[in-house]
């Protein structure tokens, strides 16, 4: 078995490629470091770094081991945290975020309600942009996000809203007057584009490179924001497939909102890193699931009186 202290210098060693930095770091001497290094050498029975007078690079045998050990050190530190929050019960700090104007009321009525069953934990809510939606997952900015499916990489929770598809397309845009159109109509057209960081199963959901027949659907320009992909498709540069509610949270005279009648349905919810997965986003998580089961709840009578 490794000692703990191995797997420390040795895996910050493999990040910071310094003898110096990563004494600095791990408040240890450098010829500790490298001691500790040179033990661990023998015991693997080869180099796990090429050590020149100007630089440190791993050795294959290293990258082997640093790509093995960092995943079983993680898995043991969200173990970790787990118990730590199992023992303290929900309390200290959760932050959420939000993606897009409509999942902003569902999070504070999710916020609300969870705040009332865990006083002891105070929740920070923020925004974030399809930018750096999912650095601030992956860096620990924040831990959950209530965003569009699909989000890959990350562990997902129960679909709290879904909304129909619509085409957003310039005001003087021939599509512009139909009543509805077919996902078959973004292979006549460009399609603006999500930012180069989105997701690649979202981008495939939302701007396919292929309509349901097969036929390739041509690429338009990309915005870095919801907002400037808006303004291109107000340009004449594209069209793009959006939710309904954008309707009413993204009105504009220069963007008409077509409904797409084949498309399957857009669903949003709580997305988190899996390795972050502790006693308060459980407990979040759960809080906004009861949030949307009381939404549908409610919205269930006015339905029935409506049909009667």
């Amino acid at each position: 078995m490794l000692e703990r202290l191995e797997v420390e210098v040795f895996l910050a060693l493999a990040e910071e490629l310094h003898f110096g930095r990563t004494a600095e770091r791990l408040h240890l001497t450098t010829g500790r470091v490298s001691q500790v290094v040179k033990k661990l050498e023998r015991r693997i029975g080869g180099p796990l770094f090429e050590r020149t007078s100007r630089s440190v690079r791993l050795s294959a045998v290293g990258r082997q081991l640093a790509d093995d050990l960092a995943p079983v050190v993680e898995a043991m530190a969200a173990a970790l945290r787990r118990a730590e929050d199992a023992g303290r019960g929900v309390a200290g700090e959760l932050r959420v975020a939000f993606l897009g104007e409509w999942t902003a009321p569902v999070l504070l009525k999710a916020v609300a309600l969870f705040g009332e069953r865990h006083p002891d934990c105070r929740v920070d809510v923020r925004e974030v942009q399809l930018s750096n939606s999912r650095a601030s997952l992956v860096d620990g900015s924040i831990d959950v996000l209530i965003a569009s499916y699909p989000f890959d990489g990350m562990a997902c929770g129960p679909v709290l809203l879904t909304e129909q598809r619509v085409l957003a397309v310039a005001a003087g845009h021939p599509l512009a007057a139909e009543r509805s159109v077919s996902v078959e109509v973004l292979a006549d057209h460009p399609v603006v584009q999500y930012p180069a960081v989105t997701s690649a199963g979202f981008k495939r959901d939302r701007t396919p490179d292929h309509t349901p027949s097969g036929r390739p659907v041509p690429k338009g320009p990309s915005g870095g924001t919801f907002s400037e992909m808006l303004s291109l498709v107000a340009m004449g540069r594209g069209v793009l497939p959006v939710g309904e509610h954008s309707r009413r949270y993204y009105p504009r005279p220069d963007v008409a909102y077509v409904p797409i009648h084949d498309a399957p349905p857009i669903e949003r919810g709580p997305v988190w890193l899996e390795g972050n997965t502790t006693a308060r986003v459980r407990a979040f998580v759960r809080a906004a699931a009861d949030v949307a089961e009381r939404r549908a709840g409610e919205a269930a009578p006015s339905c029935v009186a409506a049909a009667g």
